[in-house]
C-alpha cells in the first residue's frame, strides 16, 4: 500500500522539528509501525490535528482527498485504546462500504503491533446484523461502518455503545450529499454524552457546521488547504455535445493511452450504457454503481487494483473514498454537477507525487460551471481539439489486460496470510516467478490474487490441485 493512503510524507526529519512522528506522545508500538512504514514527517493535515486529539479534544478539520486525514484521527483512537478493555471503544462513521474497507485497512496497518485489538466492518452486504451482533460480542474494540447500518444494529440492542470514547464522522459532508443526515443525528443520540467527537469533511457545508454546533464541544476547528498534489495532473477539456459524446471517450481513450482510468458518469444508466459499448468492442471494463452488492463490488475493485481490467465506469456515489495506486487517467465523461465533485474525481490520479491526466467532455452548456471550476482551483484547463479516429474503435492496448485475478475460498478466518498464497504460487509446487504474483487482498471467507495473464492458467491449476497451508480450496479466475 502506498504512502499516499496513509498520507505520510516520507523521508528523514531532525528528531527536535515539531513535524516528527517520534516527537508526538505515542506508544512504542505506534511509532514502530510509523518507523517500519519509513515515515517520519507528518503531513499540515496530521501535524495540526494529532496533538489536538491526544489531548481529548472535539475536533472539526477540512482537507482534501490524499491529506493523511485517515492517520491523523486514527492513531489518536489507537494510542487511547483499551486492549485489556474487551467493549467497543471507538465507532468511526463513513459515507460508503468501500470507504469503510479503507479506512479499516488503515486500522488493522498501523495498529498491527497492538496485541488483542479486534476490529470490525458495520455495513450491510456480506454479514448479516445476527452475525455481526455475535462478532461484536467477542470483544471488538473499534468499529467502522455506514451510519445506517450502525444505527440499525443500535436501535435493535445488537451493538452496546455505552464505552464509546471517540467518535469519528469521516467525509461528513458526503454523507449529507446522500441524505444519512437523519440517521446521523439519531445515532449521535445513542453514544455517551461523554465523548470525543471528531468531524471531518472536504467542505465546510451550512449541515456540517449545524452538525458541529449541536453536537461537539468547543471543537478545534482546522482547516488545511493543500494544492501540491492537483498541480501533477494534467486537466484537458475536450467540446463535445451530446450525440458526439460516446465517440468522442473513444477517441479520447485513443489519445491518452494509459495502463488504468476511471470513466465517471452522474447516473447509473449512463454507467451501463457505456458498459454496453465497451461489452461490444470487447474492450477491459468494468462498472461500480450504488447497486452492486458488497461482494461484487470488492470483485469489481479487486480486479481494477489488480490490473485485469483497464477501465472502470463508476458514479460518483460509488466512487466516494476509493484510493488506486498510480491512476493515470480520469474522464469525466458527465460534467461534474458541483465544482466540488470535480476536483474530488481529478484527485484519484496525480497522486503521491506521480503524473495523471484529467479529461472532461464539455459542451456549450458547461462553459460557466467550467470557470467555476477554474475559479476553485485557480488552474486553467487546456483545450486542445482531438484527433481524428474511427469514432466506436479502440486500440488493441485498451482491450488487453496485463493481469488476471484469481478468486480463492479461503481468508483470514481460515488462518491463512498472503506469504501462504504466495508460497503455494512460488513453491515447487506452483512454480512460478514472485514477479508473475501481484496483489493479494484478503478477505474474512476469501481471497483475491492478481497474476501475470500469460501465467494465469497455470496458477489457477497449480491452486486447484494443490494445497495451501495443508488445506484445500476452491480457486476460480474473475471476469
Amino acid at each position: 500500500m502506498s504512502s499516499a493512503i496513509l498520507g505520510f510524507i516520507p523521508g528523514s526529519l531532525s528528531l527536535n522539528t515539531t513535524n516528527s512522528f517520534s516527537a508526538l506522545n505515542l506508544k512504542p508500538e505506534l511509532l514502530a509501525v510509523v518507523q517500519e512504514l519509513g515515515f517520519n514527517e507528518m503531513t499540515p493535515i496530521q501535524a495540526q490535528s494529532i496533538p489536538v486529539l491526544l489531548t481529548g479534544k472535539d475536533l472539526i478539520g477540512q482537507s482534501k482527498t490524499g491529506s493523511g486525514k485517515t492517520a491523523a484521527f486514527l492513531l489518536p483512537i489507537l494510542n487511547e485504546l483499551v486492549l485489556q478493555q474487551k467493549t467497543l471503544q471507538a465507532v468511526i462513521i463513513c459515507p460508503t462500504r468501500e470507504l469503510v474497507t479503507q479506512v479499516l485497512t488503515e486500522v488493522r496497518r498501523l495498529g498491527r503491533k497492538l496485541e488483542g485489538m479486534q476490529t470490525i466492518a458495520l455495513t450491510g452486504g456480506g454479514q448479516t446484523g445476527r452475525e455481526q451482533q455475535l462478532e461484536l460480542e467477542k470483544g471488538v474494540q473499534i468499529a467502522v461502518g455506514t451510519p445506517g447500518r450502525i444505527l440499525d444494529l443500535a436501535s435493535k440492542d445488537r451493538v452496546y455503545l455505552g464505552d464509546v470514547k471517540t467518535v469519528v464522522l469521516d467525509e461528513a459532508d458526503k454523507m449529507f450529499d446522500m441524505g444519512f443526515i437523519v440517521e446521523i443525528k439519531n445515532l449521535l443520540k445513542e453514544l455517551p454524552v461523554q465523548r470525543q467527537t471528531v468531524l471531518f469533511s472536504a467542505t465546510f457545508t451550512d449541515a456540517v457546521l449545524d452538525l458541529s454546533r449541536r453536537y461537539q464541544k468547543n471543537p478545534q476547528k482546522i482547516t488545511v488547504q493543500e494544492g501540491a498534489e492537483a498541480l501533477s495532473i494534467e486537466e484537458v477539456a475536450y467540446d463535445s455535445e451530446e450525440s458526439d459524446k460516446a465517440g468522442n471517450l473513444m477517441r479520447a481513450l485513443q489519445q491518452h493511452q494509459a495502463e488504468s482510468c476511471i470513466i465517471f458518469c452522474n447516473t447509473k444508466n449512463a454507467v451501463n450504457d457505456l458498459m454496453d459499448k465497451f461489452h461490444e468492442l470487447k474492450a477491459s471494463a468494468i462498472c461500480l454503481h450504488g447497486d452492486l452488492e458488497q461482494k461484487d463490488r470488492e470483485r469489481v475493485m479487486a480486479l481494477f487494483k489488480n490490473g485485469s481490467a483497464k477501465i472502470l465506469v463508476a458514479t460518483d456515489v460509488a466512487a466516494r473514498g476509493l484510493d488506486i495506486e498510480n491512476l493515470e487517467l480520469v474522464i469525466n465523461y458527465d460534467f461534474p454537477l458541483q465544482p466540488e465533485t470535480y476536483v474530488h474525481r481529478v484527485g484519484r490520479t496525480g497522486r503521491a507525487g506521480m503524473s495523471g491526466v484529467a479529461v472532461t467532455l464539455i459542451s456549450a452548456r458547461d462553459t460557466l460551471k467550467l470557470i467555476e471550476i477554474e475559479n476553485l482551483t485557480g488552474r486553467k484547463f487546456q483545450k486542445p481539439t482531438l484527433g481524428f479516429k474511427n469514432q466506436f474503435g479502440l486500440n488493441w492496448e485498451w482491450k488487453q489486460a496485463p493481469m488476471q485475478t484469481l478468486m480463492i475460498s479461503g481468508g483470514r478466518k481460515n488462518k491463512i496470510r498472503p506469504g501462504d498464497i504466495l508460497g503455494a504460487l512460488t513453491g515447487a509446487a506452483g512454480g512460478l516467478k514472485a514477479a508473475d504474483i501481484g496483489k493479494i487482498e484478503m478477505y474474512d471467507t476469501y481471497s483475491y490474487v492478481a497474476v501475470r495473464t500469460e501465467s494465469a492458467n497455470h496458477a489457477f491449476n497449480s491452486l486447484r490441485n494443490g494445497k495451501i497451508k495443508a488445506q484445500k480450496f476452491q480457486v476460480k479466475i474473475l471476469k
